[in-house]
């Protein structure tokens, strides 16, 4: 099978409860001492057929050169993603939501904004064919597994992407330091919606701020640099929860 390598503990752990992606092998490190953590990865592995070997020290760094792997590598089948048409029709008949992100190049911002969004409940992420990061094993790494939890879209068009949802009655949404509106001045809880994030230093293209139907800002209190995008992606999607927590809650005092 075409394989790639995710590495660390917890994200070997949740692709293998999660059961969904298909295993080559996993290689643990001779030199690591086990803890409940690698007790876990070789019970899971036997309990699914999976071999998992224990390799030198300098094996894995050849696999992982920067030494993040905290002893566990795993081959396996890389993420499987959704079609959007799929998506939308999955979600179809509730309330669902989309981050969409235009132009993020680092792996690692990726990884934390996927890790944010399972966290707050979003239903999807969609990533560019080009000029961004598809799932690699950094991003798998910094999400802690939380790829396998939620549905990834990649698409050639971000613009048709987003004239796609809004057909289907998705409201869009921009991250913009120039709109005149503060993020949490939009209601998120009665509506699917779309969240665009761009790169830090070129932010949202011109094409997809045309299509968002508002813009919303962080406020800061000073004129520091703007904020990570993976920061200010967990900012937003928060201000979300913290609506619909308040939402519910009155809803069930005054049901």
């Amino acid at each position: 099978m075409d394989s790639t390598i995710i590495y660390g503990k917890n994200a070997v752990i949740e692709a293998l409860e999660k059961g969904e992606r298909e295993f080559n092998k996993i290689l643990i490190s001779n030199s690591v001492h086990s803890d409940t953590k690698i007790e876990h990865i070789k019970e899971l592995a036997r309990r699914q057929g999976i071999v998992y070997q224990f390799v030198s020290k300098e094996k894995m760094n050849t696999l992982e050169p920067d030494g993040k792997h905290q002893g566990v590598i795993a081959q396996i089948a890389p993420i499987k993603y959704v079609e959007l048409e799929d998506f939308i029709e999955k979600h179809k008949g509730e309330l669902s939501s989309v981050v969409v992100l235009d132009g993020v190049e680092d792996s690692h911002n990726v990884g934390a904004i996927m890790r944010s969004c399972v966290c707050a409940g979003i239903k999807g992420i969609i990533i560019p064919s080009r000029r961004g990061v598809l799932v690699n094993s950094t991003v798998e790494k910094t999400s802690a597994g939380a790829v396998n939890h939620i549905d990834i879209i990649k698409t050639n068009s971000l613009v048709n992407a987003i004239q796609k949802l809004k057909e289907n009655d998705y409201w869009v949404i921009a991250s913009d330091h120039h709109a005149e509106h503060n993020h949490f001045d939009i209601d998120y809880t009665d509506m699917n919606f779309v969240i665009i994030m761009g790169a830090e230093h070129a932010g949202i293209s011109k094409s997809l701020l045309k299509l968002a139907d508002f813009r919303v800002k962080i406020p800061m209190l000073t004129n520091f640099n703007s904020l990570n995008v993976s920061n200010a992606t967990a900012i937003i999607l928060f201000e979300y929860v913290s609506q619909f927590c308040k939402k519910n809650k009155k809803e069930n005092k005054n049901g």
